[in-house]
């Protein structure tokens, strides 16, 4: 069994085995780390890179207290040509490491989000939807000689054009209210008890808030999923995965955002996993009315009515049915007879059992309870 905590780099080019990567943060750089996981192995990857703000002077606030913006080395770089390096380096290592049918998430904000999302491109990643996150409570412009930038933009992309990636789109609308899921979040910035500080200092510029991940995994992973966070920081993602009942990696090359990270994720306490499932997103099985057919619960030759019995058609061995001149599906004879362009067949038609009209929909509900087992008689 996994236990959770941070790991340093292996040496030389050994891998790490399912169970050393799993549930787990790596301390060290986040290039190096992921060459050392198996390929096809992350549902999805959550990455907040290094924004390459390129802040040459320092911010002060209209009352004259510096503002402590970015100024970290992690976000250093000598020009554009370095960050788009950097960048094709770890998103080709994420799509390596992405299974067939993951996604990713990449953050940014005008300073480099348009660079990430060209790169993203041209190594095959599918992009799906850019998000805005509308920040509620923004930092202004202190400067005033800008519009006060109150977004970010995630760029939401899919390993390729042809995976079949998860999105929850019933869950989402759901917990929408019953109103589709739109691409312009509001959400406030990190504040309150949740910001992490060390001496009274915010213990990371950028933390991001865990309602802003609680979003992004509900939305496109499923409990049990692998997420994957290559610039984890104080630990956000982990703890929200680690809180849904997901599996996590996390990679940090600061050791006191690591020691952050690891005492938030020792804090935090995963939900009961009966609330987790995504119950929406379960479909019932789909029997069609030829399984019907073929497992004895209705007969070639049989007759089915309606409601009524007013209409009587006979039941053919392809599973269509004969009705006054009219051939085809249960749905479709049952929308000629009424006049109607479409009609649910497995509500209008019925079968005699035992002197007892039984709805052919009854039928369909028993062969999906009794699984591979023919009715004992027809």
């Amino acid at each position: 069994m996994a236990i959770e905590g941070a790991l340093p780099m292996k040496e030389g080019n050994a891998r790490f085995s399912q169970v050393e990567f799993v549930n787990r943060v790596f301390l060290g750089d986040a290039l190096e780390v992921m060459r050392r996981i198996p390929g096809g192995s992350v549902d999805m990857i959550f990455a907040d890179p290094p924004y390459n703000l390129m802040l040459q002077d320092p911010l002060y606030r209209p009352n004259q207290e510096r503002f402590e913006g970015v100024s970290e080395e992690w976000d250093r770089f000598a020009s554009f040509g370095e960050y788009d390096a950097f960048t094709e380096s770890w998103l080709r290592e994420c799509r390596r490491l992405l299974k067939e049918d993951g996604t990713i998430w990449a953050i940014g904000t005008y300073h480099n989000i348009f660079r990430v999302g060209k790169i993203m491109q041209d190594l095959g990643f599918w992009i799906l939807n850019d998000v805005v996150w509308i920040k509620a409570n923004p930092t202004p412009n202190f400067r005033g000689t800008r519009f006060n930038n109150a977004h970010e933009t995630l760029i939401w992309a899919a390993r390729d054009r042809e995976s079949r990636y998860t999105f929850n789109y019933r869950t989402m609308k759901a917990y929408n209210d019953d109103l589709q899921m739109r691409s312009d979040w509001h959400i406030p910035v990190c504040q309150g008890k949740e910001r992490v500080r060390i001496g009274g200092r915010k213990a990371h510029p950028t933390q991001k808030p865990e309602a802003l991940l609680y979003r992004v995994i509900t939305s496109c992973t499923k409990p049990g999923d692998i997420i994957l966070d290559p610039f984890a920081g104080t630990g956000t993602t982990l703890a929200v995965a680690k809180r849904l009942g997901r599996r996590y990696i996390g990679i940090e090359k600061n050791e006191a955002y690591l020691r952050v990270c690891e005492e938030r994720l020792r804090r935090t306490v995963p939900y009961p996993e009966d609330i987790l499932p995504n119950r929406l997103e379960e479909r019932p099985r789909r029997v069609p009315f030829g399984e019907l057919i073929e497992r004895g619960y209705i007969l070639p030759g049989e007759f089915i009515y309606s409601p009524d019995r007013t209409y009587r058609a006979t039941v053919m061995a392809d599973a269509t049915v004969t009705c006054g001149g009219l051939t085809g599906s249960i749905h479709r004879v049952s929308a000629q007879l009424l006049g109607k362009d479409a009609n649910n067949g497995w509500h209008f038609w019925f079968v005699e059992r035992e002197g007892t009209m039984v709805s052919i929909d009854e039928l369909r509900q028993r062969a999906i309870r009794d699984g591979g087992e023919p009715p004992q008689q027809a």
